[in-house]
């Protein structure tokens, strides 16, 4: 086949789920009843879509790299005038690579979805919505210039408001798409405005040719500095929002709210990925000017190590892995601002398969939680009434720590490969941000060991609840029969030790989550005798293996997640920017000499040894804490702690908690002043709006109908009473004004 009809294939690519989305809504829209018989074909159909996007996005690669140029099809807009604006398509190795990424992503999650949700009502409009956002974001991916990356990031938002609020009916899912689809206008209205004071300067929205004349302009000092580095952070503002960088990354962990398998794309492969994708594309603009690079890594080094802390206490398994995203997005942005884009797009890949495997698997452990707890997030999700799964989930318990350790940064996992280059980077960059990344290191893998440890270890906690009226047991027998195993000491025992103020947090937790899995007592006291039998039944329930369509794309997740990251090592040191991801993937097949690959591999393992020794610490920490088979946490391992002040060690504990719980207080502060504010003044234009113009309107208007009224009564019809107004009307004036008397001559 020819390259250059190859190549203009590429078109079907978004064409081909963006078709499958449109006659799925109009089935659904116009004949709703045929769709719910025919739901499982309009699946079907979707997914084969997709699947035929991802053979053509496949097979490009090779075809393109026989010629290593960047080519675009465009075709004029508006030719018929002096702004010309041309739409197409571009195909570059960045384009090629972002579309296999998203395709590959999209079609596990398609796959996975027909089980996860075949009970659904909206079984067809959710995938008529998956396959609109994957068209959305191959849209944006194969965008020329700024305009259209702009609509197709729109139609990304639009999206994920509907599938963020996929369940409207419940409160909670229609107020976290709202917060996601304001808190993303917020970042897309600076675009807009980046997007115009880019196209003023320089008079094109093609990204390659205004790339290139900003540069020239720059250099020869025709730009003024000021307002360069003014545009720029505005053209930055839509990838914050985008990629949930601090301070608009509020959305993200609400974004739980929709259907688990949307979390994947949304935190892989499409929602976030679209602002790491502009960095990456307008990197040529914002490289030629330093203070727009040092904004940007300071607001990812900001978030990197605020992600990670905020997801160290988190109890919900979906939400922990959203900060877990918030977190690893904040590598890549620093990385794109200390000009290592290609690390930067290399760690959006592997985390992109990494946290894939991690969402898909934890929607296996809900869906399966979902059977035996009941349907509710605050205990289907919620980790502490989890444990033990690996046993009764052996695919899915096997399959989910690829994800986790990866995320960890561990050997040979591919988030390892891309992170420690992107650690390298900043070190030879900026000292503090090098501090700041390796720093993350300790906590990242802290809370995803927890994550695993407190799911798929131990014992099964939801079944193991002491069901003994409240009238005869005490809080604290409840509370330590709760979390699982032999009643340890008594806590009057363990809290004179003082060293169990981490232990208690954490029970107390548990002992929240009881009242949601305990019967309730009856008014007299006693439980109610079919509560008991009800709740015994569902006692006897542990959760089940999934089927087949939902482990299988958890075991074709992690072969990338496990192996992806080997292809970014390059053994013979060279090459640089985005050639060198493209040649990775078209090498990948190929092996290359192997002791040379060898002396590279350990080289790096080497120079890594400082930010793996920290996440093998925050490793350690974690399972000494969790780790333990029969207890929620290690109450002796606190205890040795001698050499640290107890009550700091406390303190320390203490603020952990309460930071990670309450979201960083960041929401706390947005509420009270933003949201209070908007509040605030709205009710002072409201009162304006009824006492001041409306009172000003309707005062008007009563005088107007009292003066009418005591008009119409004073027509009375007796011509008598006229010449007494008449009178009245002249002697009053004269009366009452002083007029002056002319002095005599």
């Amino acid at each position: 086949m020819p390259v250059e009809l190859s190549n203009q294939y590429a078109c079907f690519i978004p064409l081909c789920p963006l078709v499958a989305s449109r006659l799925t809504g109009s089935l659904s829209f116009f004949l709703p009843k045929a769709t719910r018989s025919l739901r499982r074909l309009c699946a079907a159909f979707n997914t084969f879509s997709l699947t035929t996007a991802t053979s053509v996005s496949s097979a490009l690669p090779r075809q393109q790299a026989a010629t290593h140029s960047i080519q675009q099809y465009l075709w004029a807009r508006i030719p018929k005038s002096d702004f010309r604006l041309k739409i197409g398509f571009p195909i570059d190795p960045l384009t090629l690579v972002m579309s296999i990424l998203v395709t590959t992503a999209g079609i596990s999650v398609m796959v996975y979805s027909d089980s996860y949700m075949c009970h659904d009502q909206g079984y067809a409009r959710f995938y008529a919505y998956l396959s609109l956002f994957t068209a959305s974001m191959l849209g944006l991916v194969f965008s020329p210039n700024l305009i259209q990356i702009y609509v197709f990031r729109e139609l990304v938002g639009m999206c994920s408001y509907l599938l963020i609020g996929f369940w409207f009916a419940r409160s909670s899912a229609a107020n976290a798409c709202q917060k996601a689809f304001v808190t993303n206008r917020i970042g897309d209205f600076g675009l807009l405005l980046g997007v115009s004071g880019v196209y003023w300067i320089t008079g094109s929205f093609e990204i390659f040719e205004l790339c290139d004349r900003f540069s020239e302009l720059n250099s020869n000092g025709v730009i003024n500095p000021i307002l360069a580095n003014t545009i720029a952070p505005l053209l930055f503002s839509g990838p914050v929002a985008k990629s949930a960088q601090f301070p608009l990354h509020v959305w993200l962990p609400d974004a739980m709210e929709g259907p688990t398998p949307i979390s994947a794309p949304i935190h892989a492969a499409t929602m976030v990925a679209a602002g790491i994708f502009l960095v990456v594309r307008i990197f040529s603009l914002t490289s030629v000017l330093p203070p727009t690079m040092h904004t940007i890594s300071r607001v990812g080094g900001v978030t990197t190590l605020s992600g990670a802390t905020l997801a160290l206490a988190q109890k919900d398994l979906k939400r922990g892995l959203a900060y877990s995203t918030m977190s690893q997005l904040g590598y890549m942005v620093p990385a794109s601002g200390i000009g290592a884009s290609r690390p930067a797009l290399f760690h959006l890949i592997t985390h992109a398969y990494s946290k894939a495997s991690s969402f898909l698997g934890s929607g296996s452990v809900i869906h399966s939680m979902e059977k035996v707890v009941g349907y509710s997030p605050t205990r289907s999700q919620n980790m502490f009434l989890m444990g033990g799964l690996r046993k009764h989930m052996p695919i899915t318990g096997t399959t989910f720590p690829s994800g986790t350790l990866s995320l960890c940064g561990i050997p040979p996992l591919s988030c390892f490969w891309s992170k420690d280059q992107i650690i390298a980077e900043s070190w030879l960059r900026s000292p503090y941000l090098g501090l700041t990344t390796s720093i993350t290191a300790g906590p990242t893998a802290s809370y995803t060991s927890r994550i695993y440890l407190l799911t798929f270890e131990g014992n099964f906690r939801a079944n193991q609840m002491n069901y003994v009226s409240f009238n005869t047991s005490s809080p604290s027998e409840n509370i330590i029969t709760s979390w699982g195993g032999a009643p340890p000491e008594s806590l009057a025992t363990q809290a004179s030790n003082n060293v169990t103020s981490a232990a208690d947090m954490e029970r107390s937790e548990v002992a929240e989550t009881a009242n949601l899995v305990t019967p309730p007592p009856s008014e007299g006291g006693p439980i109610c005798e079919k509560a008991i039998q009800n709740y015994s039944e569902r006692n006897l329930l542990h959760p089940q293996e999934s089927n087949f369509r939902m482990v299988l794309p958890l075991i074709v997740l992690a072969i990338p997640t496990a192996f992806a990251g080997l292809a970014g090592v390059d053994p013979m040191q060279k090459g640089t920017g985005l050639n060198l991801l493209f040649d990775w993937l078209i090498s990948i097949p190929s092996l290359p000499e192997a002791n040379t690959y060898l002396e590279n591999l350990t080289e790096i393992l080497t120079s890594s040894i400082p930010s793996l020794s920290l996440s093998l610490i925050g490793l350690l920490i974690s399972f000494k804490i969790y780790g333990q088979t029969n207890k929620l946490v290690d109450t002796k391992f606190l205890g040795k702690f001698k050499l640290i002040n107890k009550n700091l060690l406390n303190t320390l504990v203490s603020l952990i908690r309460d930071w990670s719980v309450n979201r960083g207080y960041i929401d706390y502060y947005y509420n009270t002043y933003f949201v209070g504010g908007i509040n605030f003044t709205s009710k002072l234009v409201l009162y304006f709006d009824q006492w001041i113009i409306d009172g000003f309107i309707n005062g008007t208007g009563v005088s107007s109908l009292s003066g009418g009224e005591g008009i119409r009564r004073g027509k009375n019809g007796r011509i008598s009473h006229y010449p007494f107004g008449l009178v009245i009307g002249i002697i009053l004036p004269v009366s009452v004004v002083d007029f002056p008397i002319p002095p005599l001559p």
